[in-house]
């Protein structure tokens, strides 16, 4: 068994990557849907939010409007109090999804989607933690997997995804300036990394990456313990 994180930051293409490893066989979970189900009404995730951010992130419909959202934590300098409400909730999710995934398959790959691995530890550490799962991913992660792309890359991808009109298109590009400004640079994360996989736009290139590291992460899974630490 192998737990393995695969980050990289917005418009790096990690999802991409994530279609790649599981049609060679990984088990795959999106942070990004976990948080997502855990911010629907109904979710103690959702009525911390509401209960922090106040009944304005409320849209008519009941959920949680999230452009609202994203603007008081973006702009309004609140994102740390946002990702403390739910990050704890996502890693609790994804333990207990790994749990069940080695419970009947022993040997799996099972890879977690996170554009905020790092991001997570540094968060937690800068309001003074230390030794909880937020402060060190080293605890719930044996294999670390940055996938990297040139900046302006991202931001085109990024804006590409949300299809603005061309009115709108300058203002997409500097959210995604800011969105980007609050994650820590791909030349640090990939220090960290165990593996980097560099996303040009060559999907074939890609492709190739993605194997060469998915033998790697077979290899590995054989060789952790029941415990799924590393020997």
């Amino acid at each position: 068994m192998l737990r393995a994180g695969l980050t990289g930051s917005l418009g790096s293409g990690k999802s991409t990557v994530a279609v790649m490893l599981r049609e060679l066989g990984a088990e795959i979970i999106e942070s990004d849907d976990i948080g997502r189900t855990l911010m629907e009404p109904g979710q103690e995730v959702y009525h911390r939010v509401v209960r922090t951010f106040g009944p304005a992130v409320v849209g008519p419909d009941g959920r949680l409007d999230r452009g609202r959202l994203a603007e008081l934590a973006f702009r309004g300098g609140r994102l740390d109090e946002l990702n403390a409400i739910v990050h704890p909730a996502v890693i609790g999710e994804q333990q207990r999804w790994m749990s069940a995934v080695f419970a009947r398959h022993p040997s799996a790959v099972a890879v977690v989607v996170t554009a905020l691995l790092f991001e997570v530890e540094r968060d937690a550490r800068a309001r003074g933690e230390h030794d909880t799962v937020l402060a060190d991913w080293r605890r719930r992660i044996d294999r670390v997997i940055v996938v990297t792309a040139p900046d302006e890359l991202k931001i085109l991808r990024y804006v590409d995804r949300l299809q603005p009109p061309a009115s709108r298109r300058a203002a997409a590009e500097a959210d995604a300036r800011a969105r980007m400004s609050h994650q820590i640079p791909d030349s640090i994360k990939a220090r960290e990394a165990d593996y980097v996989i560099e996303n040009g736009g060559d999907l074939e290139a890609l492709r190739t990456r993605v194997q060469a590291v998915w033998q790697r992460l077979k290899t590995g899974s054989i060789q952790t313990g029941e415990d799924g630490s590393l020997e």
